[in-house]
């Protein structure tokens, strides 16, 4: 009981993720979970006995929290220019000088038992990160791009919508999504080409990305019980605790330090 006690005198409180990282975070998660269960529907629309208004109305659903999706990673985006220390593209990405050093060294201490505290994320995290992220943009590249082609929706679906009716302004107001009686048929079919590789990098990016992310939460659950930093809390408060100064920050104030 008293080396519990002493354990915990030591722990000190560090901020690790601010407020922006964390809103991105958890708007990131809902989106992701809406775009999931939405996208599952509309792959599964025959099993689930989906009428044609209600598969229009499933996109149009998918397509909404998308626009949210997209919005909200390209400010992540952004703020890895802009944002604290830990949410910079450096601390970010698996680059930079003595990247690879520190990796092996990390491996080394973790499977010891003894990782390296590091504020942010560790190096194996970083490459997580890298992988997300590619994965995340993907993702909403390609379903903007299907927002256009299926909806004709913003930002591409003006030009899509032109370019199935040949810019007939009669047809173009004619035009409805999930049907074919304004397009004309040469330009639809073209159109249905182009759209091809766009619908089939979007689905299997999409099992894809579902992986990453059981992996990433396989890994911060393993993490969190191996190393005891708070590594799931601090996504809610901000703060990670630690009985040593983190080696990524060496300039780091603690948040008892104000």
């Amino acid at each position: 009981m008293h080396d519990q006690a002493n354990n915990q005198v030591m722990q000190t409180g560090y901020k690790a993720w601010d407020r922006t990282t964390r809103w991105f975070h958890w708007i990131n998660v809902l989106c992701v979970i809406g775009l999931a269960v939405f996208g599952l529907a509309i792959l599964n629309e025959k099993s689930f006995g989906v009428s044609a208004d209600g598969k229009v109305l499933l996109k149009t659903l998918h397509t909404y929290v998308g626009y949210v999706f997209a919005a909200n990673l390209g400010w992540r985006f952004v703020w890895a220019f802009i944002g604290g220390s830990s949410a910079r593209w450096r601390a970010l990405l698996p680059f930079g000088a003595g990247y690879t050093r520190s990796l092996r060294e990390y491996v080394r201490g973790f499977a010891a038992g003894k990782a390296p505290d590091y504020l942010g994320h560790n190096p194996l995290g970083r490459i997580m990160v890298l992988f997300l992220l590619i994965s995340l943009l993907t993702q909403a590249v390609t379903g903007l791009v299907l927002a256009g082609t299926d909806l004709y929706k913003p930002p591409f679906g003006g030009s899509i919508a032109e370019w199935v009716t040949k810019g007939d302004p009669d047809k173009l107001a004619m035009l409805t999504p999930g049907s074919k009686d304004a397009v004309d048929p040469a330009a639809y079919d073209e159109m249905r080409r182009f759209r091809k590789p766009f619908i089939t990098t979007h689905e299997y990016n999409f099992y894809a990305l579902m992986a990453l992310i059981f992996l990433h939460v396989v890994g911060v659950v393993v993490t969190e019980i191996r190393e005891r930093n708070g590594l799931v809390s601090a996504m809610i408060t901000g703060e990670k605790v630690f009985s040593a100064r983190p080696i990524d920050i060496p300039e780091a104030k603690s948040s008892t330090d104000d």
